[in-house]
């Protein structure tokens, strides 16, 4: 009896001893990537591409530790009209802002009931189509059965089309974006995006592979449910002639669907469907790629007429829900996964001249708790600088949507390991507690900022509610070694204004933009 008890014990020691050693090897990665992102920063752009039949990924560079010191990896996947980016899960949560174009997302949270559901009231002429082909069927059945077991038989039949008439499809609810949406997909929930616009749909996504849903390595892995290998293979752009490990051994978008692997008898077996089908679900001869051309027609889904879903359609949700009894229904199944951030009526920071951001966390997206991630957008007008600051518990992935900024990026030795611009499409880790500031350009700035806590906060350096304002006179003057009326002009010398401030005005603007100028003071910049 005591051996029978030891060795379910043994074992839980083991998976616990396991477990902890992936994490201890995670954060000794994450160490030494901090270590190394300590000297230099850089811009970055995606260095390998993968096409596709209706579009294409593009990955970020994460050799020079920057992604991997703020625990993300992050990609930009373009899917052409009419594309349809095929199921697939991550070991990882992730967070997805739409850039360009508008489309449709599913998110299947495992566990969840289907909360969609088409009755045969909901499609009469579809009805009455498949019902003369189960005629046609039955008919041939009916001349096919001589043995003894035809009643039975007849009776399973019967069940089988009542089922089908009183359940045409159902699934589990799906969503509508549109430029300036965030969309949260947690770990291990199988996902698919449909452009049904008439322009491309572009969007930025970033995976916390440092998150603890994640008890794999520091490597973003997508298992896809579908697909076959990809038409051509990524192109590297490292400047050196150097070339990655490939993506298949990266687990990344050059490798088959997970039912490839399975036996294609067990596959058919555990399916209930011939191995013909079982054979194409594994997509082994299948060179479309990860995004897929849908048939003429385009997709056909149950979905309401409009974006906007009722009350009383929430309400079926909730008590189908409810009715499943999974224990997980308010947690989780119900929870909305999408938030736009683009509408300037949504802002949380607003300065006339300046520019305005946008700040999405748990409080007003309850997922992002789940997910371990929040976003900031910002918008930036021409010259305008935002308030020099630090990220107190998170890092910060900034990407450019639009325009460009000066950045500076400044360590704990006082080092400056970022002075450069940002443009449209790159990308810069902010490491946690590293000082940032920069200047939009002529063209103006926005971007958006992905961090790594649901609760990401600030500090600003100057102006309202900042460090250097919350301070008393005299202790500045004598750690500065200003006056106090100095010390004064420091404290107060941006007034009211919040995070992001408006530019100087006459002739000092000019002299700054003009040629040869050298401007070597502290600047604001996104983060």
């Amino acid at each position: 009896m005591a051996a029978s008890l030891l060795i379910p014990l043994c074992l839980c020691i083991l998976l616990l001893r396991g477990a902890s050693a992936v994490s201890d090897q995670q954060e000794a990665g994450r160490r030494d990537s901090c270590d190394r992102i300590d000297r230099r920063i850089r811009a970055l752009e995606p260095t390998r591409r993968v096409d596709s039949e209706a579009g294409h990924t593009e990955l970020y560079d994460d050799r020079d530790g920057q992604l991997p010191c703020a625990g993300v990896a992050a990609a930009r996947i373009t899917i052409q009209r009419n594309g349809l980016l095929l199921p697939s899960y991550s070991n990882s949560p992730r967070l997805a802002y739409i850039v360009h174009g508008r489309g449709i997302v599913g998110v299947v949270i495992p566990g969840c009931p289907e909360t969609y559901q088409e009755t045969s009231s909901s499609s009469s002429q579809e009805q009455e189509d498949d019902e003369r082909r189960r005629r046609g069927r039955r008919g041939d059945e009916e001349r096919r059965r001589s043995s003894e077991g035809e009643e039975e038989e007849e009776e399973e039949e019967t069940s089988r089309r009542s089922f089908e008439q009183s359940i045409r499809d159902e699934h589990q609810r799906i969503t509508t974006v549109r430029q300036g949406d965030v969309v949260a997909i947690p770990a291990g929930a199988p996902f698919w995006v449909h452009n049904d616009g008439d322009s491309p749909l572009v969007a930025i996504s970033v995976h916390d592979v440092s998150n603890s849903a994640n008890q794999l390595d520091q490597t973003s892995r997508r298992f896809r449910l579908a697909g076959g290998q990809a038409r051509s293979e990524g192109r590297q752009r490292y400047g050196e002639g150097e070339s990655s490990e490939s993506e298949t051994e990266r687990g990344g978008e050059e490798s088959y669907n997970i039912l490839s692997g399975f036996d294609t008898e067990l596959l058919a077996e555990s399916m209930r469907v011939s191995p013909d089908i079982a054979r194409k679900l594994q997509g082994r001869s299948d060179k479309r790629g990860n995004i897929v051309r849908v048939r003429r027609g385009g997709l056909r889904m149950l979905r309401p007429a409009t974006e906007r879903v009722t009350d009383e359609e929430m309400m079926r949700g909730a008590n189908a829900a409810a009715a499943a009894g999974n224990g997980i229904d308010e947690a989780v199944c119900l929870m909305k996964l999408r938030e736009n951030v683009a509408d300037p009526m949504k802002a949380d920071l607003y300065t006339p001249n300046g520019g305005r951001i946008t700040v999405l966390n748990s409080q007003k997206l309850p997922v992002l708790k789940l997910i371990k991630m929040s976003v900031n957008r910002g918008v930036m007008r021409r010259n305008a600088i935002l308030a020099p600051h630090w990220n107190i518990n998170a890092h910060a992935a900034v990407y450019a949507t639009s325009g460009s900024a000066r950045l500076q990026v400044v360590s704990s030795e006082g080092r400056r390991v970022f002075d450069g611009e940002l443009r449209r499409g790159q990308m810069v880790v902010v490491p946690q507690s590293f000082a940032v500031a920069g200047r939009a350009g002529d063209e103006g700035f926005a971007w958006v900022s992905f961090q790594t806590s649901d609760g990401a906060m600030n500090a600003p350096v100057v102006g309202k509610s900042s460090a250097l304002r919350g301070m008393p006179a005299d202790v500045l003057a004598n750690a500065f070694g200003v006056s106090r009326e100095e010390a004064r002009m420091v404290k107060f010398g941006r007034g009211q204004e919040l995070a992001i401030f408006s530019p100087k005005s006459g002739a000092a603007a000019r002299r700054r933009r003009s040629p040869g100028h050298r401007d070597d003071g502290v600047l604001a910049a996104p983060a």
